[in-house]
């Protein structure tokens, strides 16, 4: 009966460990597989020790049982720290494995001195030959040694519940089984049943525990879940090389992605003669010179023609490729972003579109706002007495003079602002609205009080364009169009209206405004008098500079003066 107690033992421990090998992965704690290995070994010493009919076979039995009764709880022990996500340094478990070892090999040596048994004898009872045992200092050390492995794992199971959050507590929960059991069997239930050791039986319900765990541990190493996933599901491809670039492997998603990959020999380097190779040895470079320079784009054409309707577009990783904590190598990743690049570029398609519309909206109603504005413009100068045609002209007068600045651009205006200038020049008599019919018709020179009167539009075409434009998004254009209308007559020595300014306190805007307002008032017709030549009204413009113009404009002015002579002659001939 005893006998077949061990046999079953036994053979439910190699079950076992056929088992853990079938669902083994290469992320099982080392431990675990020598908890497995071990065991089988340990029963196997029981069965012989009870069927042993001479001391020698008796020793053997024991020799084997030890393997398990000392290094089982070791790594028992070690399981825990590394379930428990606790860090025990190297020394330590190199220490207690020393440990381990001496104790053991007291073991082999029981019958050649009194160190383990201090007397053993080979004895008959209940049909069974048995070891008498009289028990040495290194007997009592050993249960020292198991007394603290059990107690220290204890400890780090009740801190990692109190403490690691990240820590499964049905594995702690777990983890208290093996811990006790072997401790429990081998001191509590041998002083309760003498017949039969229950020792090994706490192996095997040890080991079926160790199989719960390792299967969960499945499912907590996040790290290796993610990547059997991301392997399993074939969108991903992997390339792994060493330290000199030698080829290490590819699973088959980078084979269909890079088919010369098959072309490649495990451990051989890669050729930068090959124009297909080229392309890893360029990603291996680029990472190796500058480790965050490790993304790229691939994009894989079907039978090497460009068709986007196929086309494969991947992102291209690499990074160190590790084993545990240690570099050990470089790894490419390839994943498809095909989907994602599309939706990508048909959402800048959609917002590209939607951007221009709203363009041509916008600019359609600037458009209507600034025909408006020159509408009103236009209805006021119909009211004067010039010949019509003013505000066009002064228009063109003021781009043809601001070309000539932005050529060299030494007063260093931006292309917007004189865009405004140019934009702005139609609303300078914008507050000849608010001048009086009998004014601004008389076709004679005013008197005093009528002048007055009359120089009052600078500043009521600026308080004009203030209300049209209060509400414009651009407050650049709005700022210059009020200083053309409100300074265009001030004069640089400071005898201009309405504000007397001087030099500079005039704003350039206005300044540039003033010459070709006056140039047009000088060569055009009016109803109270005849136009001027161009001589005359060029001998009067450069007079003026320095008294009544800005004298760093007057060489703009006189390179102008050819476009202004031809325009001002095509509009006398038309």
């Amino acid at each position: 009966m005893v006998v077949t107690y061990y046999s079953t033992l036994f053979i439910l421990s190699m079950i076992l460990l056929i088992f853990y090998v079938c669902i083994w992965q290469k992320n099982f704690d080392i431990t675990f597989t020598m908890f497995f290995t071990l065991v089988p070994i340990s029963c196997l010493g029981y069965l012989l020790y009870i069927e042993a009919d001479s001391t020698y076979v008796a020793f053997w039995g024991l020799r084997f049982i030890y393997i398990g009764g000392i290094f089982l709880q070791y790594f028992i022990t070690l399981s825990i720290f590394n379930l428990c996500e606790v860090r025990l340094r190297k020394i330590i478990k190199v220490f207690v494995f020393c440990i381990s070892v001496l104790l053991y090999v007291t073991v082999l040596l029981i019958g050649t001195n009194n160190l383990y048994y201090k007397n053993v004898e080979l004895i008959q009872k209940d049909g069974y030959f048995v070891l008498e045992k009289e028990y040495g200092i290194v007997h009592t050390l050993f249960y020292v040694y198991l007394i603290t492995l059990f107690i220290v794992g204890i400890i780090v199971i009740i801190y990692s519940f109190i403490k690691q959050s990240q820590v499964s507590r049905i594995t702690l929960y777990l983890l208290i089984v093996p811990d006790g059991m072997a401790v429990f069997s081998y001191i509590v239930m041998k002083k309760i049943i003498e017949e039969v050791e229950f020792i090994p039986l706490g192996y095997v319900l040890a080991e079926v525990i160790y199989l719960i765990i390792a299967y969960r541990t499945c499912l907590y190493d996040i790290d290796n879940a993610v990547a059997t996933s991301l392997t399993q599901t074939g969108s991903t491809g992997y390339i792994s090389f060493d330290f000199k670039k030698n080829y290490l492997g590819s699973n088959e998603k980078a084979k269909e992605i890079l088919p010369f990959l098959d072309e490649l020999t495990v451990d051989n380097g890669l050729d930068i003669n090959n124009k297909k190779q080229k392309k890893l040895i360029h990603w291996l470079d680029s990472f190796i010179e500058d480790n965050y320079n490790n993304t790229f784009t691939y994009v894989f054409h079907i039978n090497d023609k460009l068709d986007e309707k196929t086309d494969r577009i991947y992102n291209v990783n690499v990074n160190f490729l590790y084993d545990s904590v240690r570099k050990r190598g470089y790894i490419i990743t390839l994943t498809d972003d095909t989907a994602n690049r599309k939706y990508i570029n048909l959402l800048d398609s959609y917002n590209e579109k939607l951007q221009n519309e709203v363009s041509e909206k916008t600019q359609h109603i600037i458009d209507m706002h600034n025909n408006l504005i020159l509408s009103l413009a236009t209805m006021v100068e119909s009211r004067d007495n010039s010949t019509g045609g003013h505000i066009r002209r002064t228009s063109i007068g003021v781009k043809l003079i601001t070309d000539e600045i932005m050529k060299d651009n030494e007063l260093g205006l931006s292309d917007e602002f004189c865009k405004n200038i140019i934009k702005a020049a139609p609303m300078h008599d914008l507050g000849k609205i608010a001048v009086d019919d009998a004014i601004l018709r008389k076709p004679g020179k005013f008197t005093d009080e009528e002048f007055e009167k009359m120089k009052c539009h600078a500043a009521e075409g600026a308080k004009v364009i203030h209300q049209i434009l209060e509400k414009t998004d651009n407050e650049a254009f709005k700022v210059i169009a009020e200083n053309v209308a409100h300074y265009h007559h001030e004069r640089v020595d400071g005898s201009g209206y309405p504000e007397g300014l001087k030099g500079d306190e005039i704003p350039i805007e206005a300044r540039i405004m003033a010459i070709a307002d006056v140039y047009d008032a000088l060569v055009s017709k009016r109803v109270y008098k005849d136009s001027m030549s161009f001589e005359q009204a060029d001998s009067i413009i450069m007079d003026g500079m320095g008294t009544q113009f800005d004298d760093r404009l007057r060489k703009y002015y006189v390179k102008a003066r050819p476009k202004l002579e031809e325009y001002y002659s095509s509009q006398i001939e038309g």
